[in-house]
């Protein structure tokens, strides 16, 4: 809180009201509306909630303009470069880079939590083999509540820890069991020996019959990829995990919500989209017609995977995945990768030189990068927000934390316009024309 105020006169009484202002560690001031109803008899109106802070968090920090994205802190380009994971998901839920023997015993927690109950297992045969993977990882979620009766109390620090390492763990064990159910293959267990995101493609793509071999690079990648997704403070998930769990349900049901919400196209199915984009341009000699039609106003057609909501000149996480992507698709071959990678490189080159993509800050942004890192992995376009989904869960999981143990936190209750009929009496319908 500052001294500052901010004051708002309502011109048909000429009434003034002075509001405090909040300065946050960054970022622009918010005015504080806290009494306006009850004072005032009014309430402000934000559709979509693109003025509104709904909460005080300390986890991550944007600057849109500026094209900065922060951790705890700490540059998203550092942690990307000199971090992994697992240290980056130690980071946002205690608030501090772990020690040596602190990193060490965050990893063999989340290591020996990986298996999930056989009954829970089985689950998914109740699934059509043609359900979704994100309507299986939903719903497989929330059953964990069904499981783990032992630590759920929300207001016990220790249950909820356990929550936390329970569900990061166990979130890429589902992810490939709902995968494999997709396939017709049968489930792949954990491994201890591996590390988080070895692990993961061991139970992606190993089968019984034959070895599998991780590939470093594609380790690496996803490692890289889970970092740049872990957290992008009040997304439509992250508000949704912090509002279910308001209510105070139990942490998986919040955490389910979270999931549902990432399903939406808009928000989580976006390198899905650019997928769906290249395959309609087709090939290298349609990209002229098409960035014609994206520049025609009066044209419904929309290059996917360019420019950002909240980051006006550039996304900091699309360089490091660009060097990324490359690097995958230079280890995968080329001949592997197909027309479809050579379209997709071709397209990028003539938006990062184009003066109507450069004037509009349209660059490449990071969902572009990451589908044709999952689709030259051999990740289907159906696992894509699944793989999204796998690295918020531990973004969810900090705003949860941070918001139940919050002395100030209370459900949330947002209020509406009302622009439906005024009071009227019932007719009986034999009286109705």
């Amino acid at each position: 809180m500052t001294d500052k105020t901010f004051s708002l006169t309502n011109n048909s009484t000429g009434d003034s009201v002075e509001l405090p202002v909040r300065q946050g560690a960054m970022g622009p001031d918010v005015v504080d509306i806290g009494t306006l109803y009850r004072n005032h008899g009014v309430f402000t109106f934000d559709p979509g909630f693109v003025s509104t802070g709904s909460c005080e968090s300390q986890i991550t920090y944007i600057d849109g303009e500026k094209g900065v994205l922060l951790y705890r802190g700490y540059p998203i380009e550092q942690l990307a470069g000199k971090s992994n994971f697992i240290e980056v998901a130690y980071l946002l839920l205690y608030g501090e880079l772990p020690s040596k023997t602190q990193l060490s015993e965050f990893s063999g927690s989340i290591t020996h939590h990986t298996m999930i109950n056989e009954t829970l297992l089985r689950f998914f045969n109740g699934f059509h083999y043609n359900a979704h993977p994100m309507a299986m990882v939903s719903g497989v979620i929330s059953s964990m509540s069904a499981f783990y009766h032992d630590s759920m109390k929300i207001d016990d620090p220790v249950h909820r820890e356990i929550f936390a390492h329970r569900v990061i763990a166990k979130i890429p064990t589902v992810a490939a069991a709902a995968y494999k159910h997709s396939m017709g293959q049968p489930f792949i267990y954990p491994r201890n020996d591996l590390d988080y995101c070895s692990n993961l493609l061991n139970m992606f793509f190993s089968v019984p019959c034959e070895p599998y071999e991780i590939n470093p690079i594609a380790a690496e990648a996803i490692d890289l990829l889970f970092i740049l997704h872990a957290d992008h403070e009040q997304n439509c998930s992250t508000s949704t995990v912090r509002l279910a769990g308001s209510s105070g349900a139990n942490p998986y049901a919040a955490i389910a919500a979270g999931v549902s919400a990432l399903w939406g196209p808009a928000h989580g199915g976006a390198n899905e989209a650019v997928l769906k984009m290249l395959n309609e341009i087709g090939s290298v000699e349609n990209i002229p017609k098409f960035v014609a039609r994206a520049k025609d106003k009066n044209d419904p057609f929309r290059l996917m995977g360019f420019g950002h909501r909240v980051y006006k000149n550039f996304d900091p996480r699309a360089t490091l995945i660009r060097d990324m992507c490359h690097k995958v698709l230079k280890a995968t071959g080329g001949d592997a990768n197909g027309p479809l990678f050579e379209l997709a490189l071709a397209l990028e080159e003539v938006a990062l030189k184009d003066e109507y993509f450069i004037e509009k800050n349209l660059y490449p942004n990071v969902d572009f990068y990451s589908g044709i890192i999952y689709r030259a992995l051999g990740i289907p376009v159906s696992m894509f927000t699944v793989m999204f989904a796998v690295a918020r869960t531990v973004g969810w999981v900090a705003h949860w934390l941070e918001m139940i143990a919050d002395p100030q936190g209370r459900i949330g209750r947002p209020r509406q316009l009302y622009t439906g009929a005024p009071l009227r009496d019932y007719v009986p319908v034999s009286e109705r024309d």
